[in-house]
């Protein structure tokens, strides 16, 4: 029992699984932001410009009432929730890439060249080719 307990408080120490805890923290309060965002400001937007709620439209059967409006309210607001958090992570992605670009570039110097001799690729600071012996 020891030997799983300690196992246990290794597994829950390491990095990735903090890591993964705190994603899921701030992913639960990024949720609350993007909900709120869809419910009080897209969401009424587009009813006043196409007057669409679903809510009152139901459905009887057997003397029950299935709510099929809801349902449809549902999906649109998951539709535009999607919608929302894919243009947020597109556009921090395009912001990332631009600030990425100057680093990306500065690493990509190039480390080998060919040799004017015998058009080996060679080591950038090479002197003499090993290739060939020549001398550069």
């Amino acid at each position: 029992m020891k030997n799983f307990m300690k196992e246990f408080k290794e597994f829950i120490s390491r990095g990735n699984v903090m890591d993964m805890a705190v994603g899921i923290i701030i992913g639960g309060a990024f949720t609350a932001i993007v909900t709120s965002l869809v419910e009080d400001i897209i969401t009424p937007i587009i009813g006043m410009i196409g007057g669409f709620d679903f809510s009152s439209f139901v459905v009887t059967v057997n003397n029950s009432n299935i709510a099929v409006g809801n349902f449809i309210n549902a999906v649109i607001n998951f539709l535009l929730i999607a919608f929302v958090l894919f243009s947020i992570i597109k556009a921090m992605n395009k912001a990332a890439s631009v600030v990425k670009k100057p680093e990306e570039e500065a690493e990509e110097a190039p480390t080998t060249k060919m040799c004017p001799y015998c058009k080996s690729e060679i080591a950038i600071e090479a002197t003499r080719c090993p290739h060939c012996t020549s001398q550069l």
